[in-house]
């Protein structure tokens, strides 16, 4: 669930960068590492003369896997995905979802870069950014990420809207590791541009992500909340633990939680989850039988509708 369409034709997600940018802030950081390179190697020439041809030979190798692999590694996961030329460019490397790359994400990347990158000249990274729709090379592919446009000319980066107050803690034991990346770039597209649909189509828009939020979690949807509210409060949970993994704590999220009496863990599982608007078959009305109670209630959601 890449790309969201919308009923009136609008396509809700990000701009991933094309080839030429992308070639030219690889362009740039080869050339500085290479510059980097030449200047350690020269110092490391002088510093083994006295060895033998086998250990100056392993510390060439050393130095070569040490500046053009790892440091790239490195700088990506450090950067969040911005190393200098992609800086220069003005790109930008994420998860599927927009979220910030982790080491993971970089380590692959710069494992498959000497293939189609150093290995073979390029060439192998430019046909599959080529065959790709996304602009994506054999590393995006493998390590789930990116490499989208931060400038762009009109453009305006949206946040996440804020959730309503008394949602804050809400969903503190809520099971998310079930959720994929799909779906979350999806819902983090329709919440920044929710404003700009049609009511009627973003309100059915949200039921859909609500439920396949709910159908992953398996948790129930939560009776009163509007869809739009669940999945933006949600993504701020998610934000919240990524940021305490990253940095620790968030200072706004001791502030948030300080107003909050008791914060209600979400339960985290059950046995029948309930969609939240599932679609409704036309067919004949059934005769309601007395031994079994319906599952849920006549509108098939089990959120409040958006007042």
């Amino acid at each position: 669930m890449s790309d969201l369409v919308t009923g009136d034709a609008v396509v809700l997600g990000l701009r991933p960068a094309r080839v030429p940018s992308r070639a030219l802030a690889f362009a740039l950081d080869l050339f500085v590492y290479l510059t980097g390179y030449l200047l350690i190697s020269v110092g490391l020439l002088v510093a083994t003369a006295s060895l033998d041809e086998a250990a100056a030979a392993a510390v060439t190798v050393a130095s070569f896997v040490l500046v053009l692999v790892g440091v790239p590694i490195a700088v990506e996961t450090l950067s969040h995905g911005k190393s200098l030329g992609k800086l220069a460019c003005g790109l930008r490397v994420v998860r599927e979802d927009g979220g910030p790359i982790r080491f993971r994400h970089a380590l692959v990347r710069g494992a498959m870069g000497v293939v189609e990158l150093l290995a073979t000249f390029g060439s192998v990274a430019c046909i599959a950014s080529l065959v790709s729709e996304r602009g994506r090379r054999l590393g995006d592919v493998f390590g789930g990420t990116l490499v989208i446009r931060e400038r762009v000319p009109g453009a305006r980066v949206m946040p996440v809207p804020a959730p309503p107050p008394w949602l804050a803690g809400r969903f503190a034991g809520l099971d998310l590791s079930a959720v994929p990346d799909g779906l979350w770039l999806a819902v983090r597209q329709y919440l920044t541009r929710m404003n700009q649909l049609d009511p009627a189509i973003g309100a059915a828009m949200a039921a859909k992500l609500a439920d396949e939020l709910v159908l992953r979690t398996g948790a129930p949807p939560p009776a009163g909340v509007p869809a739009a509210a669940y999945l933006m409060a949600v993504v701020h949970e998610r934000q919240s633990r990524d940021a305490a993994r990253a940095f620790g704590r968030p200072p706004w999220q001791e502030h948030q939680q300080q107003g909050v009496a008791a914060a209600r863990p979400y339960p985290a599982q059950v046995q029948a989850p309930v969609p939240y608007a599932a679609p409704v078959e036309a067919a004949a009305p059934a005769a309601p039988s007395p031994e079994a109670a319906p599952s849920r209630p006549a509108g098939g959601s089990g959120f409040a509708p958006p007042s």
